[in-house]
């Protein structure tokens, strides 16, 4: 039949739709129909068809939706593919045929099960077909099938593979089983894994064969083991990286040694014409640079995935590197540089939130052997800056700026080499834009991570072709060039140091080029932006040089203050101003400014408003006489706005900067309006008022009460903030939160510092309160808070009774009142230990009833003293928490417990020790309150006793194998303290002590017993808070030691986590989430196991007549486990796996699984940062 050609482009289009309307057996008819024509003589038809073909098969509703229709297509058409494959009339017609098998195999791979040992036999022969297409090909299909077919079937593949490389009948035919070995192992490395100690000898042996390409595949399939096999590939890593640097210098046909630079010019110079042509190599049959820049990826991907070899590849592989910058080929040093900026990214220190003065030691050997070999790196690169080839100066100054973000400082003595070339790439004009930009980024690098001076002699040379590039017409070379003039502008005149060197004759230059930017209107936002920060920055540093130029300038930024786009941008740059040391006069913008100012705080928009805060801050301290008492109004009304308990931090500078005007202008407070003080008394009374906030707000206090013209005084304000507490009986008044009590207390103790005349009435005011029996127990609660953190400051051994009161409290009905007066009873000895600590210990001795309460008052004084106060006391306090430490009643062991935790920090040379002593002797309550009090010496901040801990911590954590339940519990948590805190402690006891943390996630059947409860039989797990404190150890070291797990031993606790207890599910899904992110190929290799038990969370039912709780349970476990999915599908390369994709269109089938997965994806989205557990 002959058909109109666009007729006949659009009917095999046709064919989709109709798939999904029309009956299945109709579906078949057309489908064989398809096939036979596959067959046909008439090219045309075949051609039709094989497009027809791929329209149907892509069509098809995945399997999951519970239609059968695919899988019977499927089949039918395998039958009829392997047949015309193996029919080898027309090679178009056997590609078509392998393409579209590939395709149903990466689909659907599953369904076909049955035929996979057929389409492997079909597929084999094809290696060895006389056209490479068909083998490319059959080595794709092959691909696709390793990802579903079953073990037996794998291993015959990989027996035949093996097979045919042990025979080599012709280098050709092994070059194609490499590159089959090399194609399985990139889509199913993790299956590959236990025959690699098979293959790995056969390439290595083949590596040595004259054959350049044969050589290329090798080093491809070594490279795709090491990226998806690394724990089997460990023991062969030293011979693979002996073959990647003996061959990553191979390169026969070249000498490199008597080749005068001149003549290297003049060649470069010849080849200019050839340029064009991607492919610029100089002589055709040379293709030795295949060899080489397959080993430098090979190379790049053993560096980085094994972080732990670091110090070996400074030793061996760095210098080959160093030495092969001078590669002749582009594309060959590209992967050069590209692996050696690996290796730095490996080097530079693992940047998390832990603090860097816990940084181990260990880090630093790699960097001092990067030091080292910094000259051989720019002695190899600095010449190459100025050479034609725009690529290779890329290259060069990529990895010279990661080289300066590994190790701030290291180029300070080889500037003088570096700035001809930085200076020869921002001038030359054939430097493409790209070019310029690179030069220019790494060029703020390198002012950024250097001390000034070393830049001093050369501004001469390097800032004339900085300022051309403000000029420059293309915006992104602009915005780049206006911030590395803001950091020259630090360099040339630094402020926080005396520097000779003499800034006025640069800013002719400076200045100029920042000015037409920052009056141009028509510019890009971030230029804009950028322009505004950078003359920001000039009249910071610079200001008292540029006389007349001045004001205009500042004329200029009130201008783009009342423009929407730039005045957030304006408002820091102001903030800059004002702060600087050289007084810039701001008096002629002040006026029209600062109602402009005052006018941001009523904009919705957060950041503008904190930043204006700032910038009122600042013009307040240092431009008060400038001000007038209208402007300071204009700003005073907009304040009680901003003061509310929705917003925290908002509040707080808001409030820091009344205390400012309370300190530099008093008149004014008297002019503070009843509302501010209203919104900053109700923030008190907030339960979420804490921390800076608190802080803020007592200062506030202490300043507007030692304020002459304060419009209240000290005692309206105690009135003011105590009433809600007395009234609380009242009908009709709120309740407040116990946070505000504290809160109010601390701000209680704040007046009174402020006043200490007033001090000793309104301490009696307060023991009155207790004494009185018809004081409500509220009143008592805050009675007792108020004393305490007034007697932790001042003595208040003058009031007699307190004592007696306190001890009394002890005795009360309301256990608040109870906990408030230990509170006292702690802090009031504080301000007065002499008198109240040996009071305190005789107490605990004899009274067993109080013992809890008076621990916890101990607990205060200790925490809270000064060390030195504490000495003379250690001893007694020791000997006496030590009776206690067998106690029977956990809580009480508890506070044991952190009391010896914070003593041991007075005295850890000595009293660490005594602790480690302990462990051996004593019953499992003693030794778990031992481990206990470790626990309490950990802390994040840098501490004397870090050195003495990192000593013993490992035999603190020995009690991980102890006998007891308890005691493993225990030591469980202060293993996680140490790893959340200050992971170095643990770093190097990890070999040692994951087995037993592993342990501990086990289920014991021994564990769990049955409890009568009524009619009903009710499971008890006696081990589950054990394993659920396992769980959280194996989250942390996540994120603090990652790089020290063997994850794949990791994720087989993780799988049977997967299968656990509620409580742990919910653990190990939040673990997954994160896996997916820190380690995705290894999560990639484990995704068939993983992915069973989250599509068996997913799809439970609850059953009918479950209480409320259970549904609610349920729910909240899918919910956790989708949010696992979700992460999980984020992998690269995820879709590749056969398991997920029928997860997914299970998940979009169903519609209550469709929902909860929607639902989540927004819920990520609003999230700003990635969802983390905080565990600390």
């Amino acid at each position: 039949m002959q058909l109109n050609g666009s007729v006949h482009d659009r009917a095999p289009e046709s064919l989709g739709p109709l798939v999904g309307k029309v009956k299945e057996y109709q579906v078949e008819t057309i489908v064989d129909t398809l096939c036979t024509n596959m067959l046909s003589d008439k090219e045309q038809l075949r051609d039709i068809s094989s497009i027809g073909l791929k329209t149907v098969i892509s069509e098809l509703p995945p399997t999951s939706t519970g239609s059968t229709m695919t899988a019977n297509v499927c089949k039918k058409i395998t039958a009829q593919l392997t047949g015309a494959i193996g029919k080898q009339e027309d090679v178009s017609v056997q590609l078509e045929a392998l393409d579209i098998l590939s395709d149903m195999l990466s689909r659907l791979g599953g369904t076909l099960y049955s035929f996979h040992s057929s389409i492997l036999n079909c597929l084999l022969p094809q290696l060895t077909s006389p056209r490479l297409a068909v083998r490319k090909r059959a080595i794709i299909a092959l691909g696709h099938l390793v990802l579903t077919c079953s073990g037996n079937i794998f291993s015959e593949l990989t027996e035949h593979l093996l097979a045919e490389l042990k025979r080599n009948e012709s280098t050709s035919t092994t070059r194609t089983y490499i590159q089959c070995v090399a194609g399985i192992s990139r889509q199913a490395g993790h299956r590959i894994g236990e025959h690699l100690e098979k293959i790995i000898p056969l390439i290595v042996q083949y590596c040595n064969v004259e054959d350049d390409e044969l050589r290329e595949y090798c080093f491809q399939a070594f490279e795709s083991f090491v990226r998806r096999c690394p724990k089997e590939m460990d023991p062969h890593i030293p011979n693979v990286m002996g073959l990647c640097l003996k061959y990553i210098t191979f390169d026969p046909n070249y000498n490199y040694d008597n080749e005068e630079e001149e003549e290297m010019m003049e060649t470069e110079n010849g080849e200019d014409e050839e340029q064009e042509s991607d492919d610029e190599y100089s002589d055709d049959d040379d293709i030795s640079w295949k060899v080489r820049r397959s080993a430098a990826k090979c190379l790049e991907a053993v560096v980085s995935s094994r972080r732990d070899l670091l110090q070996d590849f400074y030793k061996t592989l760095s210098p080959v590197l160093i030495s092969r910058f001078k590669e002749r080929e582009e594309n060959v040093k590209a992967d050069i540089f590209s692996a050696y900026i690996s290796l730095l990214r490996q080097t530079l220190p693992i940047q998390s939130w832990l603090h860097a003065a816990d940084a181990s030691g260990k880090d630093d050997v790699p960097l001092r052997m990067l030091q080292n070999q910094v000259p051989n790196i720019v002695k190899a690169l600095h010449k190459q800056l100025k050479e034609k080839s725009i690529k290779s100066r890329q290259g060069c100054f990529s990895l010279l700026t990661e080289l300066a973000n590994v190790l701030p400082g290291c180029l300070a003595d080889h500037v003088p080499a570096l700035i001809p070339g930085i200076v020869f790439s921002l001038a030359d004009k054939s430097s493409s834009s790209n070019m310029r930009i690179d030069t220019l980024s790494f060029l703020h690098v390198l002012l950024c991570n250097h001390q000034p001076e070393v830049f001093h002699p050369h501004i001469k040379s390097l800032l004339p072709p900085v300022v051309t590039c403000i000029g420059d017409p293309f915006y992104k070379i602009t915005s780049e060039a206006l911030l590395v003039t803001q950091q020259l502008v630090k360099v040339i005149r630094p402020l926080d140091k005396s520097c000779t060197f003499d800034a006025k004759p640069y800013v002719k230059d400076l200045f100029p080029g920042t000015l037409k930017r920052l009056k141009a209107a028509d510019i890009d936002q971030e230029v804009k932006e950028r322009a505004i920060s950078c003359m920001g920055q000039i009249i910071y540093n610079l200001g008292d040089h540029l006389s007349t130029d001045l004001q205009p300038t500042l004329k200029i930024f009130l201008e783009r203050l009342k423009n929407e786009i730039t005045r957030l941008t304006t408002v820091k740059a102001l903030t800059l101003i004002a702060s600087s040391p050289l007084k810039i006069d701001l008096r002629p913008i002040l006026g029209e400014g600062f109602p402009i100012l005052a006018s941001f705080l009523r904009k919705n928009q957060r950041a503008l408003k904190l930043s204006t805060l700032t910038a009122l801050d600042i013009l307040v301290k240092n431009y008060s006489d400038s001000l007038k008492p209208a402007m300071i109004e204009s700003v005073l009304a907009e304040l009680p706005a901003l003061i509310t308990e929705n917003d925290m931090h908002v509040s707080q500078v808001a409030v820091m900067f009344l205390t400012t005007l309370a300190q530099v202008y008093p008149s004014c407070i008297s002019k503070i309006s009843s509302s501010v003080l209203a919104e900053i008394l109700q923030l008190i009374h907030s339960p979420l008022l804490q921390g800076g906030a608190l802080n803020a707000i007592i200062d506030f206090l202490h300043a507007l009460v030692l304020t002459k013209a304060a419009p209240v005084g000290y005692a309206e304000l105690l009135k003011q903030l105590t009433a809600p507490i007395y009234c609380s009986g009242a009908a009709g008044a709120p309740a407040l939160h116990k946070q505000a009590y504290y809160s109010v207390a601390k701000c209680v103790a704040a007046l009174s510092s402020a006043c200490p005349k007033e001090a000793p009435a309104t301490v009696n005011q307060f023991i009155q309160d207790v004494k009185t029996p018809k004081s409500s127990s509220a009143v008592k609660v805050l009675a007792f808070l108020s004393l305490a953190e007034m007697g932790r400051t001042t003595n208040l051994s003058a009031q007699r009774e307190l004592r007696t009161v306190i001890l009394e409290a002890f005795t009360s009905s309301s256990e608040e009142v109870k906990s408030a007066a230990s509170y006292a009873l702690g802090n009031v000895s504080i301000g007065n230990l002499k008198e109240y600590l040996p009071f305190m210990l005789k107490e605990i001795g004899s009274q067993p009833k109080r013992q809890y309460l008076l621990l916890h008052s101990l607990k205060e004084v200790i925490s809270a003293s000064p060390a030195d106060g504490l000495k003379p006391y250690v001893e007694d306090i020791w000997a006496l928490l030590f009776k206690h430490c067998e106690c029977t009643e956990e809580g009480t062991r508890n506070v044991v417990a952190e009391c010896l935790g914070k003593l041991t920090l007075v005295n850890p040379s000595e009293l660490l020790p005594r602790l480690k002593n302990q462990l051996p002797s004593g019953s499992p309550h003693a030794r778990s309150t031992v481990v206990t009090a470790v626990k309490f010496t950990i802390a994040d901040q840098p501490q004397p006793i870090d050195a003495l801990l990192k000593g013993c911590i490992g035999d603190f954590l020995k009690t991980l194998q102890d006998p007891d339940l308890n005691v493993r519990r225990v030591a469980l948590a202060l293993f996680n303290s140490a790893a959340h805190n200050k992971p170095s402690l643990i770093r190097d006891l990890l070999p040692a002590v994951l087995p037993s943390l592993y342990n501990e996630t086990k289920v014991r059947r021994e564990l769990i017993r049955e409890v009568e409860m009524g009619p009903f039989k009710h499971t008890v797990d006696d081990g589950l808070d054990v394993r659920k404190a396992a769980f959280e150890c194996m989250y942390t070291l996540l994120e603090s030691c990652l790089d020290r797990l063997d994850i794949y031993e990791y994720l087989n606790h993780v799988e049977d986590g997967l299968k656990d207890h509620y409580d742990i599910r919910m653990l190990t899904f939040i673990m997954l989430a994160r896996l997916s992110t820190l380690c995705p190929s290894a999560v990639l290799q484990r995704l068939e196991r993983l992915v069973e038990p989250l599509r068996a969370t997913c799809s439970t039912k609850v059953k009918a007549g479950s209480v409320k709780q259970e549904f609610e349970k349920q729910d909240e476990l899918k919910r956790s486990a989708m949010r696992a999915v979700a992460a999980l599908l984020t992998i690269p390369e995820v879709e590749k796996s056969p398991v997920m994709a029928e997860f997914s269109s299970q998940i979009r089938s169903s519609p209550e699984m469709a929902s909860l997965f929607e639902s989540i994806q927004k819920d990520s989205a609003s999230l700003p940062t990635s969802e983390l557990m905080d565990m600390s």
